[in-house]
Formats: C-alpha cells, structure tokens, sequence
C-alpha cells in the first residue's frame, strides 16, 4: 500500500530509490561517490536526492543494519531528521567504527530514509509536572535484565 506522494528531484545522475520489498518502511539510499573510511574516520557523503516531504511529516534517515553489522559503518548522528522546508540534497555522515579501512564504492546502498507524520505540540511552561510512578527515574531505572 501506498500512501502519500513526494516529490524527488534526482541529482549526479542518482536512481530513483525504491522499497526493496511490499510492506518495507525504509528507502534505501545510495551514495553517488566512492567513499574510503579509514577506522574511526567519518565522511559526509551525497545521496543525489533532494525531496520535498509532504507538511505534517518528517524523514528519518537511519543507518543500515547489513552495512553495520557486517562492516562496522553506521551514520555518525544515529538518525537524521530532514523536516518538510529542507530542499537541499539529503547526506549522510558515515563513521567506520571497525578495526579496518572500507571502500564503498558508488552506488552502494548507505541509509534508508522513512517518512511519517508527527505531533507538533504547543509548550505550556507550568510549575509542575503530573506525577507518575516513574517519576524522574531515568537510564538504567528499570534495570538490565
């Protein structure tokens, strides 16, 4: 199923990216450049997309997982966020956090971008918060196991 429509503009001669299967929630971006990582070096690197995220939506650009586990190559933020207004061309700043240089060559498939809707919330600045039973317990509150 296909929901909204979002308008790409395809740079540096990049490929329309696509949902590798029904049901996906990520598109799966490629870098337009070879990149090579050094172990801890990071590098921002085009995607030849630029988008135009429908209102009420944000994209979230996430690192993946194959790249990661296999190769030790994640994005350096964790998770991009490319709000509606943003028309500029979606990057993405790779780490090498293995032991051992990596070549990606161009074309190779680095992050995948999900769009979906968010809440935007009006403040109010109150003296107080509502109690819970969490309260202000924070990381690690709940326990490791």
């Amino acid at each position: 199923m296909i929901g909204r429509k979002m308008n790409v503009r395809l740079l540096d001669g990049a490929e329309l990216p696509r949902y590798a299967h029904d049901g996906d929630a990520g598109l799966d971006l490629r870098i337009t450049h070879d990149v090579t990582l050094e172990p801890g070096a990071r590098a921002t690197v085009g995607t030849g997309l630029a988008v135009e995220i429908p209102q009420g939506c944000v994209g979230l650009v996430f690192p993946r997982s194959g790249l990661a586990s296999k190769h030790g190559i994640t994005l350096s933020n964790s998770v991009g966020v490319i709000d509606s207004g943003y028309r500029g061309e979606i990057g993405a700043t790779l780490l090498n956090q293995s032991d051992e240089t990596t070549t990606l060559d161009a074309g190779t498939r680095v992050c995948q971008l999900i769009v979906m809707p968010f809440v935007p919330c009006e403040l109010v600045p109150c003296e107080e918060l509502t109690e819970t039973e969490r309260g202000a317990a924070g990381f690690g509150s709940t326990g490791i196991a």
